[in-house]
């Protein structure tokens, strides 16, 4: 499988099931209606763990833009396999934001809330106060991206810098699944921490083109925040990263 196809697919199979997780616990007349915070955290580790483990052997299973830019400001990754990783992760976003709302879609016309609806897609803060709200999304994503590092840095002394598919193996599922659980539980309270911008910007534009009964605006003044925040965050955590290398 071309590894840029797994990047989509893998990305697609996070945001089916870890937008799915949203739509159960928010939408009218799910088995899941109003089951909580913790469902809907517990289903997003359990959706990187799935998509890690599905596509890990063949592209890394980087599916998100901020880990893709970690890797390669670490040295880590091709600089010219930067974009077309990051547009596969966006498409495949977008597509598992439409397969969200196909699979919700009775339950998305029964809600009469639009924010819960919109929250189904993306990500949208509970006090909204954008400078607060940045600073938690690269915070959340740095937590993300140096757990990534350290995890990759035993199968980076066996293969090499120059390996291709440097990233997340099948290995790794269960670990980094663990540290998005844990960043949700501790961190998710503010943003809903996006901490990917492929899972926020590719759904939020699904969002906005498909019709769906009685959907809000699609906040794009507040879009930017969950695609530079965890850009940022990546880039602190490889200088931090590096940083402690090289004074151990």
């Amino acid at each position: 499988m071309n590894e840029y196809f797994a990047e989509f697919l893998g990305t697609a199979i996070l945001i089916l099931l870890g937008n799915g997780v949203v739509a159960n616990v928010l939408l009218r007349k799910t088995k899941g209606e109003n089951s909580g915070w913790i469902v809907i955290t517990a289903g997003w580790g359990l959706a990187v763990f799935i998509a890690v483990f599905t596509v890990g052997p063949i592209s890394g299973a980087h599916i998100n833009p901020a880990v893709t830019l970690g890797l390669a400001i670490s040295g880590l990754f091709e600089w010219g396999k930067v974009v077309p990783f990051i547009v596969a992760q966006i498409i495949g976003g977008m597509v598992g934001g439409s397969l969200v709302y196909l699979f919700y879609r009775d339950h998305f016309n029964i809600t009469e809330n639009p924010d819960s609806k919109m929250a189904c897609f993306c990500t949208i803060p509970n006090i909204r106060n954008l400078k607060n709200n940045f600073l938690s999304e690269v915070i959340g994503t740095f937590i993300l991206v140096f757990a990534v590092l350290f995890v990759n840095l035993p199968h980076i002394e066996i293969d090499g810098i120059e390996n291709t598919k440097v990233g997340l193996g099948s290995l790794e599922a269960l670990p980094v699944s663990l540290v998005v659980f844990a960043i949700g539980l501790s961190l998710g309270g503010t943003t809903g921490y996006a901490i990917n911008p492929a899972r926020d910007l590719g759904p939020r534009l699904m969002h906005a083109l498909l019709p769906i009964k009685g959907k809000r605006d699609s906040d794009w003044a507040y879009s930017w925040v969950p695609v530079i925040g965890p850009l940022c965050g990546a880039a602190i955590s490889v200088l931090l990263y590096f940083f402690i290398q090289w004074i151990s």
